[in-house]
């Protein structure tokens, strides 16, 4: 690796950690926010939506880096819409896993967990039961046990699915990238 390898790569993991923290301060506000004000069985759902989150995170970056762009280019001397953004999602699979696997994944595993605790507090209070109990505490494994078992569950499921079809779901954030940059003009890829 040459000097300006390593800048670009050093300059790239600062952005990521960077972002990262804030992400997970941001992600870490609101969730405890949201579940401080909503029944038990409301806050096990939202727990399960962060681990899905991170769970089809994880898919995509594994996806972007087990998929070949040839196909796409064969989509983009037609004009298919995505196809330019699949292949940008390739040649960036690095950077692209690493934002989906390292910060949205992480993250989600973190706040899955700080959730959860959330979750096991108020259920634990509603029943009478306070921390250290035997109720609370075969709560606290049963729940933290059971978000293990989704995560990397659902994880396992993800990269099966990532590795055998990576051109399709590639191509598909593809075709939403496209929709975002040329119908909403949100720039997702930079140029």
């Amino acid at each position: 690796m040459n000097k300006t390898q390593l800048q670009k790569s050093i300059k790239f993991s600062l952005s990521i950690a960077v972002i990262t923290f804030v992400l997970a301060a941001i992600f870490s506000i609101v969730s405890s926010s949201v579940l401080s004000g909503v029944m038990s069985i409301v806050g096990l759902l939202i727990v399960l939506v962060i681990v899905l989150i991170g769970v089809f995170f994880d898919m995509l970056g594994i996806a972007a880096t087990a998929a070949d762009e040839v196909p796409f280019h064969a989509m983009a001397a037609e004009k298919v819409s995505g196809a330019r953004q699949a292949i940008a999602i390739v040649r960036n699979a690095d950077r692209f896993a690493s934002f989906c696997n390292d910060v949205i994944g992480d993250i989600s595993g973190i706040i899955s967990g700080t959730a959860s605790a959330i979750v096991i507090l108020q259920i634990s209070n509603n029943f009478g039961y306070s921390e250290g109990t035997t109720l609370h505490l075969s709560l606290s494994v049963f729940l933290t046990s059971l978000v293990a078992a989704l995560t990397v569950g659902g994880k396992a499921l993800g990269k099966y699915l990532a590795i055998h079809s990576s051109t399709r779901i590639i191509y598909t954030v593809g075709k939403i990238i496209a929709f975002l940059e040329n119908k909403l003009k949100i720039k997702v890829l930079s140029k």
